[in-house]
């Protein structure tokens, strides 16, 4: 299906501080947003509801970075009952697809055994990360697919998580709420930073399980979400880390307490 518009237009609207958004699962059209208020999440200061803790540290699912990144997306633009319809339609899907065989858009999965049980999705540019959509099909998953991604952003070195609008479902991580205004020099101070979203040792891995891949796993050229700076932190603490790369349930819990 052709795209609304291309992965160079859909990255000068996140760093311009706009999303795009359809009007309906079914309706073709797109509309840009760029609220009064922008919903962040701390990166430093995310809190972990103990109940929450307890469950990410037993490990319930497998957690796994860019494997199923159409998966995910498509999971995130069901009907739920709470949500009759989204605003993800086909061509939102499409465009961010190419994003992520581009290197730009990431999702994290939550898996119980070979079954995509939650996860989430999003566009990372220079030290940000714009968070888009989650879905969960098993308890808690969805906020365990965050909590590693918290883990992942601080580790790498990243300055802010956008969660678009408020909603009362993030309060629990200390969700808060800035101006128009705010936002943009948070964002513009963001973007000066070249972040990697992966550790070059795990960039040849990533994509080695089903799903769609990233292109960070080949190709000549390299976006800046994958280019530059190593992580500010440096190499994850031995015992933290699952042979995938990713974190382990206690690992991500413990690099999240560090700083908070």
């Amino acid at each position: 299906m052709a795209t609304p518009f291309s992965v160079e237009d859909l990255l000068q609207f996140y760093r311009k501080g706009i999303f795009p958004m359809a009007d309906s699962r079914d309706n073709p059209s797109f509309f840009l947003m760029s609220p009064e208020r922008r919903g962040l999440l701390p990166l430093r200061g995310f809190h972990i509801p103990k109940r929450l803790k307890r469950k990410v540290c037993q490990d319930p699912f497998r957690v796994t970075f860019d494997t199923a990144f159409r998966s995910v997306i498509e999971a995130c633009a069901e009907p739920h009952p709470d949500r009759p319809t989204t605003w993800i339609n086909d061509g939102i899907i499409s465009v961010y697809t190419l994003a992520h065989r581009r290197g730009y858009a990431h999702s994290v999965e939550c898996w119980d055994g070979e079954e995509l049980v939650g996860g989430l999705y999003g566009v990372a540019l220079g030290g940000a990360f714009f968070g888009e959509s989650m879905f969960s099909r098993a308890t808690d998953a969805s906020k365990i697919a965050l909590v590693h991604l918290v883990a992942h952003l601080i580790d790498r070195g990243y300055m802010l998580l956008d969660a678009q609008f408020h909603n009362p479902h993030l309060d629990q991580f200390g969700m808060f709420e800035v101006s128009r205004e705010d936002f943009r020099a948070r964002l513009d101070a963001a973007l000066k930073l070249k972040m990697t979203f992966h550790p070059p040792q795990a960039r040849q891995s990533i994509g080695s399980g089903s799903g769609t891949t990233s292109s960070i796993t080949g190709g000549s050229s390299v976006p800046e979400s994958v280019a530059g700076t190593s992580s500010v932190n440096g190499s994850s603490p031995s015992g933290m880390v699952t042979r995938s790369g990713s974190f382990t349930g206690a690992g991500a819990v413990q690099r999240i307490t560090q700083i908070s």
